[in-house]
């Protein structure tokens, strides 16, 4: 893992959340046979007005979600360019030639659908994700929310894991960034403010390692992923003996940070 540093819009602004797919196996693909591809599996796929240099421009249907589906636009590209150290990365590495060849795909919540909660809204956008990985041979993912990328065997496997237990994969879906300031190292979350509204951010404690910070702020996050954001202030136990972890909301930003610190009885 890296811990980096109609008359309606065809697509949204790039704050909404969307997903690329990408892989070697999609640049041989012509726009008919994944459309037919998309056909076959049941996503109902329409062509849109608005064809784009990268091709005709598709709404799919899954169950009650519809998806807007290209040829991944060079804007798109450009914020999941894996180079920029703003980008990160879990267990993937891509190709040099990786946005070369139409071998990325987008899909993106249709925004102007009614959809019974963000939480559903998510769900079936994710059960989406792990055909379209099987469908298109993917290689790697690129979720927005997090600014990151994964492998795409490793992104299915975990999401098919959260559809069968309903334990998000947070390591998957939210990225922990590292930086610097005068007084020391901090890491924080992204992507987390897109399931429940706030960010975490903590400062390394002396002789911590990055793994062991990100071990236990993914814990932190995993309980804001299912039982909602934190709302005051409260000190938890840790998950050394004697440790104990404060978490303090702060207002006024959005989204919200959660600053976290760590500590132990034991000095």
């Amino acid at each position: 893992m890296q811990v980096g540093h109609g008359d309606d819009p065809i697509f949204p602004v790039l704050s909404e959340p969307f997903a690329l797919i990408a892989g070697r196996a999609l640049a041989g693909r012509t726009d008919d046979t994944v459309e037919t591809a998309l056909r076959h599996m049941g996503l109902r796929p329409q062509q849109v007005d608005g064809d784009s240099s990268e091709g005709p421009r598709y709404r799919v249907h899954f169950a009650a979600l519809s998806l807007l589906a290209s040829r991944a636009p060079s804007d798109f590209l450009d914020l999941a360019d894996p180079r920029d150290s703003s980008t990160s990365l879990l267990a993937a590495s891509l190709p040099d030639d990786w946005r070369a060849g139409g071998r990325c795909w987008l899909f993106m919540p249709d925004t102007n659908e009614d959809a019974a909660s963000q939480t559903l809204r998510m769900r079936e956008f994710f059960k989406v994700m792990v055909l379209l990985i099987d469908l298109l041979d993917a290689s790697h993912v690129f979720w927005s929310p997090a600014r990151l990328w994964s492998d795409a065997p490793q992104f299915r496997a975990s999401i098919a894991e959260m559809l069968k237990s309903g334990m998000p994969p947070v390591l998957h879906l939210v990225a922990f960034r590292q930086h610097d300031a005068g007084d020391g190292a901090f890491v924080r979350t992204r992507g987390l403010a897109m399931f429940g509204g706030q960010e975490l951010e903590a400062r390394i404690p002396s002789g911590w390692t990055v793994a062991e910070m990100v071990k236990r702020l993914a814990r932190l996050a995993l309980d804001i992923i299912l039982y909602g954001p934190v709302p005051e202030r409260r000190r938890l136990r840790g998950l050394g003996a004697g440790e104990w972890v404060s978490l303090s909301p702060q207002g006024g930003a959005s989204p919200s940070t959660v600053f976290v610190e760590f500590g132990s009885d034991f000095g």
